[in-house]
């Protein structure tokens, strides 16, 4: 699955993970909404929920990320060409978010999509260059089965719900 990401540049470049995936070459980074290929992106305000049902639209297209700051994320527009889907309810463990739920970096976002998408040797792959990268598949090994076991984006949402009745 190829990882394309829509690259802001608007984070602390020392602490931007959608940077090191790039020198690694694990992931592609695009300055424009129009150098961003089709594919599956990973939106937080998308509509629907990212599922299993979404594996083969991004293996044959892309998987796709937003990387830009968390305080600009939501008045960002991106007009980029895809299916948007947003990730389910996971917690952070980069050292800047550790146990906030819903604040993953680039390449927690694409870790958690692999899994879910039914690669989780790519997963690990991605997460191998971060220190933390292990403790985030170990922190969400449960929901991440659960999501990955699901047929579509409803029974995801279902799932999801469990998780955020516990908040």
């Amino acid at each position: 699955m190829d990882l394309h990401v829509r690259y802001e540049g608007d984070d602390d470049p020392d602490k931007c993970t959608a940077r090191k995936l790039a020198r690694f070459d694990l992931a592609a980074l695009h300055r424009s909404d129009r150098a961003t290929p089709y594919g599956v992106v990973l939106n937080p305000h998308a509509e629907r929920a990212l599922s299993p049902a979404d594996a083969e639209i991004a293996s044959e297209a892309a998987l796709v990320a937003l990387d830009c700051s968390w305080e600009s994320a939501g008045e960002k527009r991106f007009s980029l060409p895809g299916e948007h889907r947003a990730l389910p309810y996971l917690v952070a463990a980069n050292p800047v978010n550790f146990g906030r739920p819903m604040r993953l970096t680039t390449v927690e976002a694409f870790a958690a999509a692999l899994a879910i998408l039914g690669e989780p040797d790519h997963a690990e792959r991605v997460l191998a260059k971060f220190t933390w990268g292990e403790t985030f598949l170990e922190l969400n090994a449960e929901p991440l089965r659960r999501y990955a076991d699901c047929e579509d984006s409803a029974a995801v949402v279902e799932v999801q719900q469990e998780y955020l009745d516990r908040e």
